[in-house]
């Protein structure tokens, strides 16, 4: 089992294949030992207790969207049998009874592994406050995983589990999922419940789930978002399914003069072909002016907030102070200098901005900012504990003041090797509306999950259909995205729908000729050839009229049959150019031959 991936989709095919969750879990701990990182977990279940539940699922059940997949829980969220430490030895405690959220995964057929590190009550947005060892970034060691959910985000970079619960109050599941090439899904206030999550502030605070893939992500959110009337801050939001985005999308993007990335010119480059590869997936781009947003941010770590912080651990602010990490002391002491005072006048600005940024969504269905400014060292931190940390909840520290949902997903790499990663923001209860527009934006930038090294799922096809009057295209060849001709489609407005592979009915051949180079797809008897990577895009009639014409011999457009069960136009090769072509099928499909022959 240590080959098999643990992305869901992957998951679900290797157990309809016969493996078991006891296999799996054998996998997990052995992965867990091989990583070498003794500061993602703060405890980890026996693994014979796990082996247990693995093995009381019983025969494979598809109609449990989580079974067998083995999960991390952030070390402030209960799981009964576990101690909850918050990464605070001197507070921890035995819960009688799973956290909601814990329940819920665990009734879908999910298996709990373990508890993972954290900024201490999680205070922080760079993942090393804490008394244990510091989780390592996936990337880079000598960069901050990103907090305050690091072991989360790490546990599921590195491949240990197939998703994993953290928190998020001021960006501390989207800012680690930035750092460590993960979709991390803030949901809207109250959608999923936070019984049984210590509070840091409860006013704001949101269960988070980090993923490897966008789909990922909404099937885990799917389970949990369900009403909890034992918790009083929960809203009734129903989890409707992932969809094509609408034909109008407007996504707003920061005026030039409101992004900052600390002096980071590849942050900013980056950021600036995100955008590019969004106008890509069919949406249109506006500007907006970021300093409403800005100010509201100011409020959460400037203003009295930081009082619910002290309330969740009053008793041991009171009567035991140095037993906390001296960083996180700090900053809850700071509640002292507010008075109540203070905290109406800032509620009253809060409505203030509140007024003056909705407005704004009137031009704009959602958001899209980088995720963090630009990554951090552990360096900074020791050089500055409070000013890095400040820095990389830029973007984040509005989102939960206004009530606005988020979905943090990996997009290109930069040039230097280390994730990249933009957050898109919508109103309240538009988390579908997000997922739809992060789906096909991570699949389009086709970077492997996380730091695992294993190459996208291909999309569902209903999350990336053909809008009333385009048509679908299906590539496999030199105009598959970042390839050679892939301007010609993108040049022609054509716009990124999926990922998929063709029926295992085709042969992909290297033909002669070029540059540039210019693979084959012939079709053989049903079952008898291969599976072929491939994408699809969506062109109006006048551009996919403009692009056969320029289609040059031996080459063509018939119809393709794709593994989704679709049957888009695309490509295909007269056979008798492919006597003398070499067979390349064995590869899987054109990147990958590209890649073994460069």
């Amino acid at each position: 089992m240590d080959n098999v991936r643990f992305d869901l989709k992957s998951l679900r095919a290797a157990y309809a294949a016969g493996a078991t969750p006891a296999d799996v879990i054998e996998a997990v701990y052995a992965r867990i030992e091989a990583s070498g990182d003794t500061g993602i977990f703060i405890c980890l279940r026996d693994k014979s207790e796990a082996l247990a539940d693995a093995k009381a699922l019983g025969a494979y059940d598809p109609a449990k969207p989580l079974w067998g997949a083995p999960f991390a829980i952030k070390d402030n969220i209960d799981v009964a049998g576990l101690p909850t430490t918050a990464a605070c030895p001197a507070f921890k405690h035995d819960p009688a009874e799973h956290a909601f959220a814990v329940a819920r995964l665990i009734e879908a057929g999910a298996i709990p592994v373990g508890k993972t590190n954290l900024d201490q009550f999680a205070t922080g947005l760079v993942g090393v406050r804490t008394p244990y060892p510091a989780p390592r970034n996936s990337f880079d060691p000598a960069i901050a995983p990103g907090g305050s959910s690091s072991g989360s985000a790490v546990s599921v970079a590195r491949g240990l589990v197939s998703f994993s619960l953290g928190t998020d109050t001021a960006g501390s599941g989207r800012v680690p999922a930035g750092l460590n090439n993960l979709v991390g899904l803030k949901p809207t206030l109250g959608a999923i419940s936070t019984r049984g999550v210590l509070p840091a502030c409860r006013t704001l605070d949101c269960v988070s789930v980090f993923a490897l893939t966008v789909e990922d992500a909404w099937d885990v959110y799917e389970t949990l978002a369900v009403f909890d009337p034992q918790d009083a801050y929960a809203c009734p939001v129903t989890a409707s399914q992932i969809s094509t985005p609408p034909a109008t999308l407007r996504v707003a993007v920061p005026k030039a003069r409101d992004l900052t990335f600390g002096g980071d010119a590849l942050a900013e480059a980056a950021f600036a072909r995100a955008i590019e590869d969004l106008r890509i997936t069919g949406a249109t781009i506006v500007e907006i002016d970021m300093v409403p947003f800005y100010e509201t941010a100011r409020l959460l770590y400037e203003g009295p907030w930081v009082a619910e912080r002290y309330q969740a651990i009053r008793a041991m602010m009171e009567t035991s102070p140095a037993a906390l990490h001296p960083v996180t002391r700090k900053i809850i002491a700071g509640a002292a200098k507010f008075s109540a005072a203070d905290v109406f006048a800032a509620q009253y600005r809060l409505a203030d901005l509140k007024r003056a940024t909705a407005p704004l969504w009137r031009s704009m269905d959602a958001m899209m900012v980088p995720t963090y400014p630009r990554p951090r060292t552990l360096a900074d931190l020791e050089a500055d504990p409070v000013g890095p940390n400040s820095e990389l909840g830029t973007y984040t520290n509005f989102v939960n003041l206004l009530d606005l949902c988020a979905l943090a997903v990996p997009v290109r790499f930069r040039p230097d090797g280390f994730p990249n990663g933009v957050t898109l923001i919508g109103p309240a209860g538009q988390d579908a509306l997000l997922a739809s527009i992060g789906a096909p934006l991570q699949a389009l930038c086709d970077e492997p999950l996380g730091a695992t090294g294993w190459p996208q799922p291909p999309l569902s096809h209903h999350s990336a259909r053909a809008r009333p009057g385009e048509i679908e295209l299906c590539v496999v060849g030199a105009h598959l995205s970042g390839m050679a001709l892939n301007g010609e489609l993108t040049s022609r407005g054509a716009r990124f729908l999926r990922t998929v592979r063709t029926a295992p009915d085709y042969n992909l051949f290297a033909l002669a000729g070029g540059p540039p180079r210019r693979p084959g797809l012939l079709r053989c008897a049903p079952g008898e050839g291969h599976s072929i990577e491939a994408e699809v895009w969506a062109l109006t009639p006048e551009a996919f009229g403009s692009f056969v014409e320029g289609v040059p011999a031996p080459l063509g457009i018939g119809t393709t049959r794709l593994s989704d069960g679709t049957k888009p136009k695309g490509f295909i090769v007269e056979s008798v150019e492919t006597l003398d072509a070499r067979d390349i099928s064995e590869f899987g499909g054109w990147r990958a031959y590209c890649s073994a022959t460069a």
